[in-house]
């Protein structure tokens, strides 16, 4: 009797184990949207000086692989033509990461510490390279996730156009 229940116990333990190993998740892909390893300083430069020849202001998406709002809000941009047509038209972007591997620690002091503000969180420069705005991405948001009407409101309001003295009188 014993003899039977301990290979009824052993078949029963080898079965589970079996089942369980085939009802695994399938492993998520890392998502690498910020790339850590990026000269941040060299990125903003580069996209200054573009923008400045451009008559366009730069948008700098702070953020990190980890965040899952910054992943939201980077997949909702690439979703939405409008947004992603905007953004491309009247401004150079550039991608910060913040992350335990590299916290852009040289970078986040040149832009105003805009990480106070938590993640994602925005900042615009001008042609310059000056900060010219900071943006909480929080009061971008609606219900569950960041409005595009809102996002949009923000992204016109901070163009370099928007801000010409000529065009607000």
């Amino acid at each position: 009797m014993r003899k039977l229940a301990l290979v009824l116990f052993a078949f029963i333990a080898i079965s589970v184990s079996a089942v369980a190993q085939n009802n695994q998740p399938a492993k998520k892909e890392p998502v690498t949207i910020y790339n850590p390893k990026a000269n941040a300083k060299a990125d903003i430069d580069a996209a200054v000086a573009k923008a400045k020849k451009a008559g366009k202001h730069v948008f700098i998406q702070v953020g990190g692989n980890w965040c899952s709002w910054c992943i939201l809000f980077h997949k909702m941009v690439d979703a939405t033509p409008e947004l992603k047509d905007y953004l491309n038209n009247n401004y150079e972007t550039v991608l910060v990461n913040y992350s335990q591997d590299n916290k852009n620690t040289e970078t986040m002091a040149r832009l105003g510490y805009p990480g106070r503000f938590g993640f994602p969180v925005f900042v615009i420069l001008d042609g310059n390279g000056k900060v010219i705005h900071i943006q909480n991405s929080a009061y971008l948001e609606e219900g569950k996730g960041h409005s595009v009407k809102k996002v949009m409101e923000f992204l016109k309001g901070w163009t370099a156009d928007a801000i010409k003295p000529e065009n607000n009188k």
